[in-house]
């Protein structure tokens, strides 16, 4: 069970977040989570990912994307194209630590939202840029959807592979479902927003300048360092010699074995045959070599498995092994309940559901969601607060 007592350890840490894109905007949910007060700055039409399918039912207005990525967070409305607006988002500003966004470097200098500027003007405020391809250099203002950003980080090159590819050979490459790239990006993008409180305690805030590119190929660093050795991976040869996908009786299972242990758990999983005892294949060298004369003879095995069987044996033998769930089983799942991974919050327009909490525990404990997705401008009184606060600071330093 979820510890209450227990306070998320970025309590008292105020973020600000303008986000168009999955990569911001997953970083302010990762210090939403953490315990940060993360407040939405959204223009009069709201965040544009409000609109992203799919919809959850009754209603199907409410985006179960959105619904994601905002859990926890608080919405402001504010036209920031307007000197108003502007003079809002400074009072947000004036108060935060954290200022995440995807503003492209033009816009920045336009609204007076560059490094410099906000260092001149908020010089403890630690600014976060998260684009496609970084602030800085003669990708900067490039535009990128995630079907791009797999590409140019190199892994939809790799994909698809193993079984996949051997089923379909003649696909063409593919994404990986939903914003992979991206999720990546945020990932790194709230790394170095914690980075940089750290840091700002023995000085002055940083700008931490993200590039979701770079941040997707550090997914592939193993293709990256063979490269560097001077082979190149494709998504026809990239597999595991022998294992990977495997269809069962009833669903998927994956199987990995590098080490030698594992393959003595796996000898013993498939019951000990004789062909595994072939003296040559005591050597790791030769069984890669020897991959796909092995993969036939497991495939052939694994048909004739359940998966849920198969995987407890697995797994009690050391041998790598999942299953492919199904959303419904992840959702059940006895490991993810133990784990609290899945909370109940309320979605307008959706009611009451299970949202994912984040993917980790802090000190032993899930994190608890404070709240489901925010109505559009539903905190709209705490950027009115924050503005009065700040009229009444400037008129007493000026008496």
């Amino acid at each position: 069970m979820i510890d209450e007592a227990a306070a998320p350890p970025l309590v008292g840490v105020i973020a600000v977040e303008i986000s168009r894109g999955v990569a911001a905007s997953h970083a302010g949910r990762l210090l939403s989570s953490l315990g940060a007060e993360t407040i939405l700055v959204e223009p009069l039409e709201g965040n544009p990912l409000r609109r992203e399918p799919p919809f959850l039912p009754p209603a199907n207005e409410a985006s179960a994307l959105f619904a994601f990525l905002a859990a926890g967070k608080k919405s402001v409305t504010c036209d920031i194209e307007t000197p108003a607006g502007r003079a809002g988002l400074s009072a947000l500003l004036g108060a935060a630590d954290v200022f995440i966004h995807d503003l492209r470097p033009d816009e920045r200098a336009s609204l007076e939202l560059d490094e410099q500027a906000l260092r001149a003007h908020y010089p403890k405020l630690v600014d976060v840029s998260v684009l496609p391809f970084g602030a800085v250099g003669p990708k900067a203002g490039w535009q990128a959807e995630e079907i791009n950003l797999i590409h140019a980080s190199g892994e939809g090159f790799l994909l698809p592979n193993g079984l996949a590819a051997e089923l379909f050979p003649d696909r063409p490459p593919l994404k990986v479902y939903g914003h992979f790239a991206e999720y990546q990006g945020g990932v790194v993008a709230a790394l170095g927003a914690l980075s940089a409180l750290i840091g700002r305690a023995q000085g002055e805030a940083e700008s931490v300048d993200v590039s979701v590119q770079d941040a997707t190929l550090a997914v592939g660093a193993f293709a990256l360092q063979r490269f560097g050795d001077g082979s190149l991976e494709h998504r026809r040869t990239r597999s595991f010699k022998y294992g990977g996908v495997l269809e069962c009786a009833d669903g998927y299972v994956e199987l990995l074995t590098l080490e030698e242990r594992q393959w003595r758990g796996l000898v013993e999983l498939m019951g000990r045959p004789d062909w595994m005892f072939d003296a040559a294949l005591s050597d790791a060298l030769e069984r890669s070599r020897r991959g796909a004369e092995i993969n036939r003879a497991i495939r052939a095995w694994a048909l004739e498995q359940q998966t849920a069987d198969v995987v407890a044996r697995a797994q009690a033998l050391g041998v790598p092994m999942a299953k492919y769930a199904s959303p419904a089983e992840v959702l059940s799942g006895p490991h993810e309940r133990a784990r609290d991974l899945f909370q109940p919050v309320e979605i307008p327009g959706a009611g009451r559901l299970p949202v994912l909490s984040e993917p980790f525990h802090v000190d032993g404990a899930a994190l608890p969601l404070k709240a489901g997705p925010p109505r559009l401008g539903e905190h709209q009184h705490m950027l009115a607060a924050r503005r009065r606060r700040d009229q009444a600071t400037v008129a007493a330093e000026a008496s």
